[in-house]
This record gives structure tokens, C-alpha cells and sequence, in this order.
């Protein structure tokens, strides 16, 4: 009997394709406090509170700082989210999602 994950000469799972990974950005801004940024940095992204400040001041020096790498799906509901806590508390905190 043959291997069911073998198609002929080609396995199932190289024609599978991963599914596209998106990095969530944070943009400076003139406004945003580094506690505020901090904060959704550990609620949302699950930091703790040496990576919420490692990122949260590559932001502030670099200009933009990686939260972290997802799907598609997740990405766009963490950016949502940053919005929406964001706007909440009155911050004009930017969050994008760039794939990787």
C-alpha cells in the first residue's frame, strides 16, 4: 500500500504553502506617552516589562519598533486593537502591519 502523503513523486505538505507572516508596527509620535506605549506593549503583545521598554525606545529613537510577527488575521486585530486603546485614552498612536 502507498504512502498516503505522497502524490506521485511529490509529498502533500510541499504543496502546502505557510501561511504569510506580518509584522505589527509602532510609529513615534510627538504625543503618545512611553508609559502609554509600555502599557499596550505588555496587554497586547504579552511583553514583559524589559521587552515592552527595549521596544517601546527603539521606537522613540528609531522612529518605528516591531511588537511582533503573526498571521494575517491576528496582525490586523492587534493593530485594531493598539487603535483602538489607543484613541480610548486620546493618543494618536500609529500601528501598522508590514508583511515580513
Amino acid at each position: 500500500m502507498s504512502d498516503p502523503r505522497i502524490e506521485g513523486d511529490v509529498e502533500i505538505e510541499d504543496l502546502l504553502e505557510l501561511p504569510k507572516r506580518y509584522k505589527v508596527l509602532l510609529h513615534n509620535d510627538d504625543y503618545t506617552t512611553m508609559e502609554f506605549v509600555i502599557h499596550v506593549l505588555k496587554v497586547v503583545f504579552g511583553k514583559n516589562e524589559n521587552e515592552a521598554a527595549a521596544v517601546m525606545l527603539k521606537v522613540h529613537q528609531d522612529g518605528v519598533g516591531v511588537c511582533g510577527v503573526y498571521t494575517a488575521e491576528i496582525a490586523e486585530a492587534k493593530v485594531a486593537l493598539v487603535q483602538h486603546m489607543a484613541r480610548k485614552n486620546g493618543f494618536p498612536l500609529k500601528c501598522t502591519m508590514e508583511e515580513v
